[in-house]
């Protein structure tokens, strides 16, 4: 039985309400009950009496494993950080007039950026007379846009601040898996057919 009193919850002796609604995970609960049955009760099962909802009258306390109660508290929260992706934007620079090489590069690492789930930022740098053809500038996004249109969507059109032109793009991930699944689908049919 546990006797270390936690923050948060209250256990055995440190539960301070004279009577307390006794529930279990499996079986009958026994119900409203003093303080010293609910405490008996708890230790002659081996277990402990843990309070889960102190602020209802009466208190509610549930007999369980505290070590065991805490452990899967834990796990559950960990397993919902890991569920929680957090989606950082990622900055590609390039200038307007960039080789095929070059591009084809920067757009790898797009790709992955998109797969990997963040937003990715298109900067097109300007400099000196530049400025005066940002049309460049704006072709090359729209040449970006047009051929990620399967994996991403603008979150934020092409806008020119200062010597810069940036868009920023979304990943569309459901659209991409829809599609997969339904080609994998056809394929299977497809093979399936030639093998008769």
């Amino acid at each position: 039985m546990a006797t270390v009193k936690k923050e948060g919850e209250r256990i055995n002796q440190f539960i301070t309400a004279p009577e307390v609604r006794v529930v279990r995970d499996e079986g009958v609960s026994p119900g409203v009950m003093s303080i010293k049955d609910a405490l008996a009760l708890a230790k002659e099962e081996g277990s402990d009496l843990v309070e889960i909802v102190p602020t209802a009258d009466p208190p509610v306390c549930k007999i369980i494993n505290y070590g065991k109660y805490k452990f899967d508290i834990q796990k559950k929260s960990k397993e919902a950080k890991k569920k929680q992706k957090s989606v950082q934007l990622k900055e590609i620079k390039m200038r307007p007039q960039i080789s095929i090489h070059d591009y084809n590069f920067k757009m790898k690492h797009i790709r992955e950026f998109l797969d990997e789930g963040n937003k990715v930022k298109i900067t097109i740098m300007f400099r000196g007379r530049e400025m005066a053809h940002t049309e460049f500038g704006y072709e090359l996004i729209n040449k970006i846009i047009q051929d990620l249109e399967n994996e991403a969507a603008t979150e934020k059109p092409a806008k020119l601040e200062g010597k810069n032109l940036s868009a920023v793009l979304n990943p569309v991930k459901a659209k991409k898996t829809a599609s997969d699944s339904e080609g994998s689908s056809t394929k299977k049919e497809s093979s399936e057919n030639t093998e008769e």
